[in-house]
């Protein structure tokens, strides 16, 4: 049956269940009492909707609080053992894999140490299905009571009916990589278990704006700043994100050559690694057989020694310009989306932190128009490195809220006739 507005009783029913659980998620405990203006809810509505949700294990009891001159009100929360999501994220020196419960506490993780020969398509689907089990076996959890696998990777992330998600990694040698197909094949998890996977950068912004230093604001820029750069623009037309291409905005005609091919990209300026490149090419005594994230922890003590030794000039010169860089493209941010705030995250972000943040501002608030630079902040994320791997493991669990707390069931073989199809929309479910 379907309503005026051509939603069908279970479109409501799914959605009341949605509004309630994720009212008691992020708000939690509550009461049913304030269950009922917290989601526009009916008090009769509210009851039969926790009454569901409690039958099915998604809600269970969390204490009791006083009323005014009545019967104790109890509190409900979400179970956390109700569920499970797994978040992934490729990174630049790692595969970093976590097994969450549904309120986002860890229960296990393992790392991937990533070769030169990083990017290879086998190796980094290996290290998935492997970093999968792994954490499946040591907190001894079935594949099947999993909600999904979600997985933050590094470029754009083309989703088709026929071939799943491909990803278009052009600075990694990624072309339309079918990476879905590639893990489904062979993989650890059943069927029913999805795997959605997405950029990075939208991944870490998903996670800021949940729970993060983006809560509260309708439009938001998150920047993760790793070995390369990117963006996720939040806005209230895309609530979930949308991940943008920015670290290939061109910011010096015929300059230094990106990974991408392209020349002049912020990210050939303002990556990691094109930061410690720019050290060793300019003499800068770079360690010998380090990763990335070694080579930089190594620049930043050279630039800023302790109390007494000499700083290199060569580092010192060039995160000073780094910042410069990364501070005009801050500002094309400001400019075309007037955001409320900027949080720059990723391992290199949060490796520079607070010492570099100041300079970036500066000149963010030079190169940009004064009105919106004057209603923009800019910070760093508050997440950590887990970020990405927490906003890849939100995919699946942003999915189950959006189908009101029921997990996906495999479709028919064949179309059920109209008549049955009607009969289970009047169905209480």
């Amino acid at each position: 049956m379907a309503a005026g507005n051509g939603r069908t009783v279970r479109d409501l029913r799914r959605a009341n269940r949605t509004a309630v659980l994720q009212r008691l998620y992020f708000d939690g405990p509550l009461s049913r009492f304030e269950l009922g203006p917290a989601t526009g809810l009916s008090s009769g509505s509210v009851s039969n909707v926790v009454a569901d949700l409690v039958a099915d294990g998604l809600v269970e009891e969390a204490g009791s609080v006083d009323s005014d001159g009545g019967r104790p009100r109890t509190l409900l929360r979400v179970a956390p053992g109700s569920g499970h999501m797994i978040g992934v994220d490729v990174g630049e020196t790692r595969v970093r894999v976590e097994l969450f419960d549904l309120t986002l506490t860890e229960l296990a993780r393992v790392e991937h140490a990533l070769t030169p020969q990083r990017y290879e398509v086998e190796v980094i689907v290996d290290h998935i299905r492997e970093g999968i089990a792994e954490v499946l076996d040591i907190a001894g959890l079935a594949p099947e009571r999993l909600l999904g696998a979600g997985i933050g990777v590094p470029g754009i992330v083309e989703r088709t009916p026929g071939r799943g998600a491909l990803v278009h990694g052009q600075t990694i040698g990624w072309d339309a990589v079918p990476l879905e197909a590639l893990l489904r094949a062979g993989s650890p998890l059943p069927d029913t278990v999805p795997y959605l996977i997405d950029n990075g950068a939208r991944t870490l912004g998903q996670a800021e704006m949940w729970f993060g230093a983006g809560r509260g604001a309708r439009n938001a820029v998150v920047v993760l700043f790793g070995s390369g750069v990117g963006a996720s623009l939040v806005t209230p037309d895309a609530e979930q994100g949308r991940a943008v291409e920015w670290g290939h905005l061109t910011v010096r005609v015929r300059g230094r050559r990106c990974r991408c091919g392209a020349l002049g990209c912020l990210e050939a300026y303002a990556g990691a690694e094109s930061l410690v490149a720019r050290w060793r090419e300019e003499g800068g005594r770079v360690p010998e057989g380090t990763d990335e994230e070694t080579a930089l922890t190594a620049m930043l003590a050279a630039a800023h020694p302790p109390a007494g030794a000499a700083a290199d000039p060569v580092a010192l010169a060039v995160l000073e310009e780094t910042a410069e860089y990364l501070g005009a493209g801050l500002s094309d941010l400001i400019n075309l989306f007037q955001p409320e705030r900027i949080l720059i995250g990723g391992w290199a972000g949060l490796a520079l932190g607070p010492r570099f943040l100041p300079a970036v501002r500066r000149h963010a608030m030079a190169y940009a128009l004064r009105h919106p630079a004057g209603k923009v902040t800019v910070d760093l994320g508050r997440l950590g490195p887990d970020a990405v791997t927490v906003g890849a493991a939100i995919l699946p669990l942003a999915d189950f809220f959006a189908r009101g707390g029921r997990r996906p069931h495999p479709a028919p073989e064949d179309p059920l006739p109209a008549w049955r199809t009607a009969l289970q929309e009047r169905t209480p479910r």
